[in-house]
C-alpha cells in the first residue's frame, strides 16, 4: 500500500530528512538528548538549507490537529474517572469512554498513553476505540501529579518522577478496574502506544490472563520473560523506525521459541509513530488507517 504522508506546518515531512537526522529526532523526542545536543548535533549535518531550528520546529506536536471525533459527539459519553492502584500511586485517574446507544456490557479496552502522560490526541484515541463498539479507558500516569502540563519536556521530567513499578502496577489496576466495571463484560483488551506500547508488552508478562494486546511501535521485554506471554499479541512497527525494529529480530526469536500466538506487522515506508497525527512529519496516514483495521478486527476477534 502506497504510504500517504502528512506535511507538518512548515511542509517538511519524515522523507525530506536522512535517517542520520530522524536518528537525532528519535532521541530528542524521547528525552534521550535535550535540545542543545539536538541542534549541536543536527546542526552538523547537510540539510539541503534547512534549519535545525526548523526541523525542531516541525517535530514539535500540535495538540490541535488529530482531533477525529469531538468530546461532545453524540455518538459517545465520556468522563474523567478514578480508580483504585493499591500497589501503585495514589490519586489515580483516567478517562472512560462508551458507545452513547449501548444496550448492555460491552468489552473494553485500556487505551495506554506514551511517554508524556494522557493528552488530547489519547484521548481522542479512546474516542475511537469507543466507536468502535467498545467501552474504552486512558489511564493517566500523570494524574498523581497534575496531568499533562502542556509541553513535552515538562511531562517527560514529570513521568521520570514516577517509580517505576508503581507505574506498572497503575496500569495492572486499570485493567483490572476495567474488568470489574459494570459497563463491561470482564474480557478486556490492551493498546499502547511507543512507552505505551512498551508498556503493553510488560503487562503481556505479568498479566498472563489478558485476552487480547495490541503494541505499537513498543520497546520489546527480555527475552527471558517471553515464555510468560500467554495473551494473543499484535504487534506494529515502522519500517524505518530503526532504533525498535533493531530489536525485533531478538523478540521475534524468543517469541517463536515459546510458541506465543502473536502477529507481527512492520509498516515499509513509515516511521515511529506513524499512528499519530499530531505529530507532523512522522505520522503517515495509510499504515496508520491499516493498523487500526487490523486492530480492531483484532479486538473483535478475541474480546466478543
Amino acid at each position: 500500500m502506497a504510504s500517504e504522508v502528512k506535511r507538518s506546518p512548515t511542509g517538511l515531512k519524515a522523507d525530506d530528512l536522512s535517517p542520520e537526522v530522524m536518528g537525532f529526532v528519535d532521541r530528542y523526542v524521547h528525552g534521550f538528548i535535550d535540545r542543545r545536543e539536538f541542534m549541536s548535533g543536527v546542526g552538523k549535518l547537510a540539510l539541503g538549507g534547512l534549519t535545525a531550528a526548523a526541523i525542531l520546529d516541525a517535530f514539535t506536536p500540535n495538540y490541535a490537529l488529530g482531533q477525529l471525533i469531538a468530546p461532545e459527539d453524540p455518538r459517545i459519553q465520556v468522563e474523567y474517572v478514578h480508580y483504585p492502584s493499591p500497589e501503585g500511586h495514589e490519586g489515580m485517574g483516567g478517562y472512560l469512554v462508551r458507545p452513547a446507544n449501548a444496550s448492555g456490557p460491552l468489552p473494553g479496552v485500556v487505551c495506554i498513553h506514551g511517554g508524556q502522560g494522557l493528552y488530547a490526541h489519547h484521548e481522542d484515541i479512546a474516542r475511537r476505540v469507543a466507536l468502535e463498539n467498545f467501552i474504552a479507558f486512558a489511564p493517566d500516569a500523570l494524574s498523581p501529579l497534575g496531568g499533562h502540563p502542556g509541553e513535552r519536556a515538562a511531562a517527560q521530567a514529570l513521568m521520570a518522577q514516577l517509580d517505576p513499578e508503581q507505574r506498572i502496577q497503575d496500569f495492572i489496576a486499570a485493567v483490572n478496574f476495567l474488568r470489574t466495571h459494570m459497563l463491561t463484560t470482564g474480557r478486556v483488551g490492551i493498546m499502547g502506544f511507543c512507552w505505551g506500547g512498551g508498556m503493553v508488552n510488560t503487562l503481556a508478562v505479568r498479566m498472563p490472563d489478558l485476552e487480547a494486546a495490541v503494541s505499537y511501535y513498543g520497546g520489546q521485554p527480555d527475552a527471558a520473560d517471553v515464555p510468560k506471554i500467554k495473551t494473543p499479541l499484535m504487534l506494529q512497527y515502522g519500517g524505518l523506525d530503526e532504533r525498535l525494529i533493531a530489536g525485533w529480530p531478538a523478540y521475534e526469536t524468543a517469541l517463536d521459541a515459546a510458541g506465543t500466538n502473536y502477529t507481527a506487522h512492520i509498516y515499509e515506508g513509515a516511521q515511529h509513530a506513524f499512528n499519530n497525527d499530531t505529530d507532523g512529519p512522522r505520522y503517515n496516514k495509510a499504515a496508520a488507517d491499516l493498523a487500526w483495521q487490523r486492530t480492531i478486527s483484532f479486538f473483535d476477534d478475541h474480546l466478543r
